[in-house]
């Protein structure tokens, strides 16, 4: 009888054991799966997450004949007390040509705002192939009450879109931006990203 349940005792530990690992597995990749969609989506531009490229990457991007129509639009979460757009509503250029543009943002209250900008571009399957140099959109940016800036965004269209069956016919591609208030607005001002004011 005392060794029965001594198997049994045993038996239950491991079994608890297991469980435990699990539960603790499990946890883990909740913590990770937001990292990890996030890395998912920049390496496959799955729901129109665009891709960065440094300026010697974009160097050796050959720009193509075909012409590209690129459109921008600005939003603010509700409540967010910023303005913010862009400077110019299309832009037409060549895919692999290297092209900026600027988002005037301001901040109209009284206290400093951090924002940080959450961005996608339509039509979906077009984000593996938008690539961003330098963007506001890559640290948190902070307005002091009343301040106005002139953020860039640099950027291509990467000619792979041309060998896509499903991207390549595209005529033109909207980069979307929305600013969220950070929960830190109160926080040290993080560097800025060379705005003009």
């Amino acid at each position: 009888m005392a060794l029965a349940l001594d198997v049994a005792g045993r038996r239950n530990r491991k079994v608890g054991m297991i469980a435990a690992g699990g539960a603790i597995a499990m946890l883990g990749l909740g913590y990770a799966s937001v990292p990890l969609y996030r890395m998912f989506c920049q390496a496959t531009g799955f729901n129109g997450t665009t891709q960065r490229a440094t300026a010697a990457q974009a160097a050796s991007v050959k720009t193509t004949a075909r012409p590209i129509t690129i459109r921008f639009d600005g939003n603010v979460t509700k409540g967010m007390p910023w303005q913010f757009r862009p400077e110019q509503v299309t832009q037409d250029g060549h895919i692999g040509e290297r092209k900026m543009a600027f988002f005037i943002a301001k901040n109209t209250s009284n206290r400093p705002i951090v924002g940080r900008a959450i961005y996608n571009v339509t039509p979906e399957q077009t984000g593996a192939y938008f690539h961003k140099i330098q963007c506001f959109c890559f640290n948190e940016q902070r307005l002091e009450p009343g301040e106005q800036v002139r953020m860039p965004v640099i950027y291509y269209v990467d000619p792979e879109m041309l060998n896509d069956p499903n991207a390549k016919d595209v005529p033109e591609i909207t980069l979307s931006y929305t600013f969220i208030e950070a929960a830190d607005s109160v926080a040290a001002p993080p560097e800025k990203q060379g705005g003009k004011r």
